[in-house]
């Protein structure tokens, strides 16, 4: 049974989450994967929530986590490097 997730932690207004929605949008399309999004800045339990997932690694959004292989990606990274994160596990 696959209980791979893909969880996005997000600002509603922040420069570098805005920044990732193309790449988002890009890898779900072309893997046919859906992240599940959490506004942080705005949602105190979503935010309660990333806590749970972060344990201090990140502090900030975007913050990425995949389930699947229980590692994460802290900001706005290049394309191929966010695929690789995605595709694993």
């Amino acid at each position: 049974m696959d209980d791979k997730r893909l969880l996005e932690f997000y600002g509603g207004e922040c420069p570098h989450c805005i920044r990732m929605k193309p790449l988002i949008q890009k890898v779900e399309q072309e893997l046919n994967v859906v992240f599940e999004k959490y506004e942080v800045w705005h949602n105190p339990e979503n935010a309660k929530k990333m806590d749970e997932y972060d344990k201090g690694h990140c502090g900030g959004v975007p913050f990425f986590y995949n389930t699947g292989t229980h590692k994460w990606i802290c900001g706005a990274v290049p394309y191929e490097q966010f695929k690789i994160f995605v595709s694993e596990g």
